[in-house]
């Protein structure tokens, strides 16, 4: 459906770009396209490059670089982007604070190559394996040119995906200011920017150019409770929360000692008048109670939902609501740039500098029961304030729990007087690239040298705690954990909680180094009767070096901090890895209409040996109106060093949707089935030093139509597949393939399941297909110009396999994920401008496809249908609009409403069990801050 209204759309626009054609057009100088290293013109390339000027950026408000790519149809649907990784993580996800990364096609953030002026930069230095995008200097970007297409063979392993190329003003003259403000209607998340660029000097008149650009900005936070569309409490609808650690606790059994539900046992007492034992009970749904609603975000626990009947009368609270939809973020960074030119060649010192400062920040800790965190001695005192009231209203409804009057209560509780859990994040990036390039001869050439740094550290902020001084200050009965609505704790709770904080510690950090060396050659060798042959032989070397470090403390006083996400494992002293590449290209003119591009790349990893990627790529113009290209390439990724040395990091899966798939037919929790019932094993994620390389073999078919000057088309259908490929298998995909990953399952002595290994594996393979449309046209109409355009990407397959003897899967487009990209079927955007004198004005419209959601445990076994349950998540489609004005000499302003009609996120069910994190909308796909209004000045000043 998606692609036939685009059908109709472009034939239109084809009408009307037609009606309007005048043919003029520009000689063009020839220049190096991203994706290729011979220089030529820019029209003549075989590779879909999408070039995004300065003004297109900024006519749709756009400030930064994580901002643009997220525009980007060709850019996966991953946990790329900080409002993905803004609450509770888990696997690879961890260590990812502070980070925004590009996912060209949804191969992943290590598959994607981002490059400055058409050189590399430093990884993140917290993971070592993708570009944060907040270390570009947006500020002095002059446009922005993507490949769409693999470039292993020019550029290297990490190419798989696509290249995005910040490109930065040349030859700059002059001093001026930019000032932006990004709004909210509804408050919270708005975005403030302010930059100041300057340039002196005329490389062609002058021989020389110093240009400067500095700037500065923050994105405040947004928090769930400031959206109404947060709401994981919507059990008609298929979700509920399963988080018992509430403001008002629940009371639970335990086996860690006797308390007033049982005996050292993890099983409650039975309910009078039934036969069901309970466990984590809330006064408050009692009958009587306040009702869970009564304390602001908590809600009924939905034991139907969960499959867990010994919940009936509990609470939850919504993570969601606490969780930062967007983080608090403040960035800085700087770049300055000589330029020599003398005769031919040209010199130039380039030197670029980032500083991002990121606040995550999720809902307060949870006190739970646990040997070696909340043991018996934690347990609320029959001296306590509430345990009366507490203990007598139940056992009006559990009479047998009369006999333990005066024994402590074991109980569940969200410490809200801890605060929010905070990881401040700190991340310092820079660039010193030396370079020349010129001409010899007949011959142009290329030189250069970089040094290049990023380096992050995590350090806790409030709400996270001493463990076992919070734990002796819980048994002392002053802390109360049954407040009701109103209540507060005494001054001298406060003061025991306060006594325990652990802000101030540094989490963990680590530190990525690049030193890389860069030579080409490139020009025509030779002259057939289609034109000149024309080729480029070039070398890449580069040392490749990372560093991560843990608790920064002394051991003696590395004293234990409730839930602090210590990687204390994974502390890796300095390693380091050399590459040695050489490469060549030829293009060659089989005739005036057909050319071919031939290119080889051969890379020497230090540790992994030889690699040879080959590209091959073809161009057929038949007519001037009518264009075909297409390409076949091949790559190699080598593994990260995360993927490679971190430890194990073990955590105890805590959801309810996990059934033994040993034991259990349908691997669907039932409680009804003997074998089926929810497990809570170990879980194993990490790193494997005998990781081998993943490799892909890719290639492009297309066609471009351009019949007037004022119209053009163009179609390419790709495909990208994989071999080997490095990956952390899901654990969904790992129990429908139990028989496969047996070897991953270990059991205990009893044959129960304890431990799944979930660390990084080569496995089998994976294809992605899909097909990339775009149309543009333009004319003039009320004495002015307008123009029309719109650019689309239907995902055609997305397949993969767990271990190379196993089948592909099912076609995973469209449907939901937690982890990785989310496949959705179609997305475009579509923008009409117009201009007229002074003035131009913009509308735009950005869509993206649903897919089928997420089901929790309940629905799955099929014990509940939501009276209002929908198994699709609804299309998510959003307009924007802009009016520039430049009649005010040296001044410019441009005025915009983002999200024009106040359109929510679709509802989606993103809650995670395990984790607690998600709530009830995709931040993969959706924009939480719903309309705003942006503001943008420029004044120059020379």
């Amino acid at each position: 459906m998606e692609l036939k209204k685009l059908a109709q759309l472009i034939a239109l626009m084809c009408v009307a770009g037609s009606a309007a054609a005048q043919t003029a057009e520009q000689p063009m100088a020839r220049v190096e396209i991203t994706g290729s290293s011979i220089k030529r013109i820019a029209k003549e390339g075989a590779l879909p490059v999408e070039v995004i000027s300065r003004k297109q950026i900024e006519a749709q408000g756009i400030v930064n670089a994580e901002q643009l790519i997220a525009t980007l149809n060709i850019n996966g649907n991953g946990s790329d982007n900080l409002a993905s990784n803004a609450d509770v993580t888990s696997g690879s996800q961890r260590g990812n604070n502070g980070a925004s990364s590009a996912n060209l096609r949804g191969q992943g953030a290590d598959s994607t190559l981002v490059l400055l002026n058409g050189r590399r930069v430093a990884t993140h230095g917290m993971k070592g394996s993708a570009v944060d995008l907040n270390s570009i200097p947006f500020a002095a970007v002059e446009r922005v040119e993507v490949l769409k297409d693999g470039a292993s063979a020019i550029y290297g392993t990490d190419a798989i995906g696509g290249v995005i190329n910040f490109i930065l003003k040349k030859n700059y003259k002059g001093l001026e200011a930019q000032a932006f403000t990004d709004v909210t209607e509804a408050g919270g998340g708005n975005i403030a920017r302010y930059q100041l660029t300057g340039g002196v000097g005329d490389l062609q008149e002058q021989g020389f150019n110093l240009l400067f650009a500095v700037s500065t900005g923050e994105n405040k936070a947004l928090r769930g409770d400031q959206r109404d569309f947060v709401n994981t409490f919507q059990p008609e609808r298929g979700v509920s929360v399963d988080t018992r650690g509430t403001p008002f606790a629940n009371v639970f059994a335990t086996s860690l000692g006797n308390t007033i539900f049982s005996r050292a046992s993890n099983t409650g007492p039975v309910r009078r008048g039934t036969t069901q034992a309970y466990s984590g009970v809330s006064l408050l749904d009692l009958p009587g109670g306040a009702g869970c609603n009564s304390v602001d975000g908590m809600g009924a626990y939905d034991e139907k939902l969960w499959d867990t009947p010994s919940g009936g009368l509990g609470c939850a609270w919504d993570t969601g609501r606490a969780a930062v939809l967007q983080q608090p973020v403040k960035n800085s960074n700087f770049v300055t740039r000589a330029t020599m030119r003398r005769g031919g060649h040209e010199f130039f010192a380039e030197l670029v500098g980032a500083k991002t400062e990121v606040a995550k920040r999720f809902s307060p800790n949870q006190v739970s029961p646990g040997a070696a965190t909340f043991p018996a001695s934690s347990f609320y005192p029959s001296t306590g304030a509430a345990y009366n009231e507490v203990f007598n209203a139940l056992v009006a409804e559990f009479p047998s729990i009369e006999a333990n009057r005066g024994l402590p209560i074991a109980y569940r509780w969200r410490c809200m007087d801890c605060g929010d859990r905070e990881i401040a994040t700190e991340s310092r990036a820079g660039r010193l690239q030396l370079g020349a390039d010129g001409q010899v001869g007949k011959y142009d050439y290329k030189l250069g040298l970089t040094r290049a740094t990023s380096e992050s550290e995590s350090t806790l902020g409030n709400g996270y705690n001493y463990t076992a001084p919070l734990a002796a200050a819980l048994g002392s009965g002053l802390i109360n954990p049954f407040l009701k609505a109103g209540e507060k704790q005494s001054q001298q709770a406060l003061d025991l909680i306060r006594a325990t904080s652990a802000a101030g510690v540094v989490l963990y950090g680590g530190k990525t180094t690049l030193t890389a060396f860069d030579a080409s050659l490139s020009g025509e060798v030779y002259t057939l009767p289609g034109g000149p042959i024309m080729a480029a032989l070039g070398t890449d070397i580069r040392k490749e070096e990372y560093k991560f470090n843990g608790d920064l403390r002394n051991l003696a006083e590395r004293r234990a901090i409730l839930n602090a996400p210590f990687d204390d494992v994974n502390v890796l002293p300095q390693v380091s890895r050399d590459i040695r590449a050489f490469y060549a290209e030829v293009l060659v003119p089989l005739t005036k209409e057909l050319d071919v591009t031939v290119a080889a790349r051969q890379d020497h990893y230090s540790g992994f040996g030889n690699t040879l990627n080959p590209k091959v790529s073809f161009r057929y113009q038949p007519s001037t109106q009518l264009l075909f290209r297409g390409s076949y390439n091949e790559g190699f990724r080598a593994p990260a060093f995360n993927q490679l040395f971190n430890g194990i990091t073990e955590s105890t899966y805590a959801g309810k949707d996990l059934a033994d798939p040993g034991k259990c037919a349908s691997g669907k929790v039932d409680t009804t089935k003997p074998g089926c019932e929810s497990i809570t094993p170990v879980v194993y994620t990490g790193g494997k030093s005998d990781l081998g390389p993943e490799t892909s073999k890719q290639g492009t078919l297309g066609v471009v139509f351009e019949p007037t000057p004022r119209f053009s088309a163009n179609m390419d259908i790709w495909e990208v597949r994989r071999f080997d490929t490095i990956k952390e298998v899901d654990l969904p995909v790992m129990l429908a393939n139990y028989e496969l990953f047996k070897n991953q399952f270990g059991r205990d002595a009893d044959g129960n399941l304890a431990v799944i290994d979930r660390r990084w594996l080569n496995t089998g393979a994976a294809i992605t297909r899909g097909i990339e449309i775009g149309a543009r046209t333009n004319g003039k109409l009320w004495a002015g110009n307008w123009a029309a355009g719109v650019d689309g990407s239907y995902l055609l397959k997305k397949k993969s396999k767990p271990l190379e003897t196993a089948p592909y899967s099912k076609d995973e487009v469209g449907v939901f994920s937690f982890t990785g990209d989310l496949g959705l079927k179609w997305k475009h955007t579509a923008y009409v401008t117009f201009a007229r004198g002074d003035w131009s004005a913009m509308f735009q419209n950005v869509y993206r496809s649903g897919y089928t959601d997420q089901v929790l445990p309940g629905v799955a076994s099929g014990r509940i249908v939501p009276s209002n349950y929908n198994a699709k998540v609804d299309a998510y489609a959003i307009f924007h609009a802009s009016l520039s004005y430049t009649g005010v000499k040296n001044l410019s302003f441009t005025a915009g409403i983002k999200n024009l009609f106040d359109k929510d996120p679709p509802f989606a069910i993103t809650y995670d069990g395990n984790t607690g994190a998600g709530s009830s909308w995709e931040p993969r796909v959706a924009d939480p801050r719903g309309r705003s209004l942006t503001l943008m000045a420029n004044y120059k000043f020379l």
